[in-house]
């Protein structure tokens, strides 16, 4: 327990001790002389400095708050380190601030009562939010142990707002200059964590969207979107207006429902191919903040113990809007952003992973350079995911291990043990994905030597003989993440790798053989997931990959590939189509006009 908090106990205040001649002069001991002695508790129980050292004289006897301040943030679980108020505030850097140790770090130009450092008090204030973040309470030094650190999926609210990441590039006042104005000409009725609500937008009246809890089981809580009858209204005209091919349809359905999201959502899809990406951007905002304003109470985006089921189409929604927010966020230069947002989706159906977000999520983990990430959820879901088999983590977690051995801060020790791992999984990613290499170098405009190109293993049969699934995994990936490889150090590696490679299969390793007959096994047709990803992201060489079944039947932005077991809370009401009586004039017109029909 602090000091401040026995004082309160006690019934005393602060300034009602017995007040002496010299009671309002202290004197703090200086630098040099911090250690001669240890000081003596002094009036009301301070330690002021000896009386014949020489110190800084404190005629205010209220400069010395910070100073109490800081004193109590030495108390950590109701105990008091050893280390004395005066050694802590004038030892400048004698020790660092670990995770979970009570010692403080203390620069040594803080000694002086009064200084910036102290009255901010920024570095202190960091590390008591650091200590009332870490659950586990530990006041040993060094790493938390495994059960303490938290889940691979976790969600910081702080790294959902891309103001965040973009005042660490460009400061504060660049970012929120010009915000800063406008905050208070109109009021909505909350705070938000996925987007922060503009004076520009609509005023928010509460459309019918809500969200009810499910079930609650083995620590994980299932929720669902819910449409009253209001909202299945504008849901039924929605559907009406995308069938009519006619995007003003949308604009004035907008114009009654303004916070419709399934309008929101195409609308921005009409805006983003007429190349308006603010206001494309704009509405996905909009329709996220529809969607949080009707979250559960008990509805959390950090816990990673929330579900929401895909095969509902309300909840489908939720799903694309964050998607196609995640988009804008990379395209803006917010990769760390970005990274949230892929983990929160995954967050809400891992073992489905509706949108096939492990596609994703190495590459904004390595365009993030939270490499350490990315090796983390690696080891930790390979055992039951075999990551290992996708082609975006077989080739992007070995370049996460060499990026990490060139930094300069690491152990050597760290440094050795990180391009060992980097090279051995390389060498695995080549030996088990070899059509991946020709194609990679075409794409980074490099001329591989004639012994790779000529040689059977990484010649173009490689890439030929590829399952059509496997095909498409590898387009997929080298159309999104080819230019990560670029650096003239990584290619260097690469060149080696690639060598060791071909000396394994020229001595008749066994495990090319093993690969080449998991490969054929493995990739017979990938799943609709996969697809559904493949036409969110919009990489050409992976759309034209697509089978055909896929390719023929029409696709929705709103809702890419529905799930074959969809559940539906309501039906849409069967609507009279001239179509569906056989009139052959009718039909006619209807080829030619889409919004043709024969209703007066």
């Amino acid at each position: 327990m602090s000091r401040r908090a026995l004082r309160r106990l006690r019934g005393e205040q602060r300034g009602q001790e017995p007040l002496g001649p010299d009671a309002l002069q202290f004197v703090l001991p200086d630098d040099d002389d911090a250690e001669e002695e240890a000081p003596k508790p002094g009036l009301g129980g301070r330690r002021p400095g000896g009386a014949g050292k020489e110190g800084v004289r404190v005629n205010n006897r209220f400069e010395l708050i910070n100073i109490e301040d800081l004193e109590d943030d030495l108390v950590v679980n109701g105990e008091r380190s050893d280390c004395t108020l005066p050694d802590s505030v004038s030892s400048g850097n004698k020790g660092k601030a670990k995770h979970g140790n009570p010692e403080t770090k203390q620069d040594g130009d803080a000694t002086k009562a009064g200084s910036p450092e102290q009255e901010n008090g920024l570095e202190d204030i960091d590390r008591i939010l650091e200590r009332i973040e870490d659950s586990s309470g530990s006041s040993h030094p060094g790493p938390p142990p495994l059960s303490s650190r938290k889940h691979v999926l976790y969600v910081e609210h702080r790294h959902l707002n891309p103001d965040t990441e973009l005042k660490r590039y460009f400061g504060a006042r660049a970012v929120l200059g010009e915000q800063r104005p406008r905050q208070r000409q109109r009021v909505y009725p909350k705070c938000t964590w996925l987007t922060t609500p503009k004076s520009t937008w609509p005023r928010y009246s509460k459309p019918g969207l809500s969200m009810r809890l499910l079930e609650s089981k083995k620590g994980l809580s299932f929720f669902a979107f819910e449409h009253n009858e209001e909202y299945q209204q504008a849901q039924h005209k929605f559907l009406v207006a995308v069938e009519s091919m006619e995007p003003n349809n949308i604009v004035v359905l907008l114009q009654t429902s303004p916070y419709h999201v399934d309008s929101l959502l195409q609308l921005s899809d009409a805006c983003r191919f007429q190349e308006d990406q603010e206001m494309a951007r704009d509405l996905i905002e909009r329709a996220l903040y529809s969607m949080e304003c009707a979250f559960h109470p008990l509805f959390s985006l950090t816990s990673g113990t929330c579900r929401l089921d895909y095969r509902r189409p309300e909840n489908r929604s939720f799903y694309l809007a964050l998607y196609k927010q995640m988009s804008f966020l990379e395209k803006r230069g917010c990769p760390r952003t970005a990274l949230e947002y892929c983990k929160l989706i995954l967050s809400l159906e891992p073992d489905e992973d509706p949108l096939c977000m492990l596609l994703l999520i190495d590459h904004l983990a390595l365009r993030a350079r939270n490499y350490e990430y990315l090796i983390r959820l690696f080891q930790e879901w390979e055992a039951h995911r075999n990551l290992s088999q996708l082609p975006n983590f077989a080739f992007s977690v070995p370049l996460a291990y060499f990026l990490l051995s060139q930094q300069t801060d690491l152990p050597e020790h760290e440094v050795s043990s990180a391009r060992q791992q980097a090279s051995l999984l390389m060498q695995q990613a080549l030996t088990m994905f070899p059509g991946v290499l020709l194609p990679l170098l075409e794409y980074c405009s490099v001329r591989p030597d004639a012994t790779v190109s000529n040689h059977r293993f990484f010649g173009p049969d490689a890439e030929i003989s590829q399952p059509p699934a496997l095909s498409q995994l590898v387009s997929l990936y080298l159309g999104r993440s080819h230019f990560l490889w670029k650096e003239p150090a990584i290619m260097s590696w690469l060149e080696e790798t690639v060598h060791e490679v071909l000396q394994a299969v020229d001595a008749g390793d066994p495990a090319v053989e093993a690969c080449e007959n998991r490969r054929k096994v493995l990739y017979q047709r990938a799943p609709r997931n996969i697809h559904r990803h493949v036409i969110l992201s919009e990489i050409k060489e992976a759309v034209a990959a697509l089978p055909s079944d896929v390719t023929t039947q029409s696709v929705m932005g709103f809702d890419p590939l529905p799930p074959v077991d969809t559940i539906y809370s309501y039906v849409r009401p069967e609507r009279l189509s001239p179509v569906s009586h056989g009139n052959t004039i009718a039909l006619f017109f209807r080829s030619l006009l889409p919004n043709y029909t024969t209703e007066l």
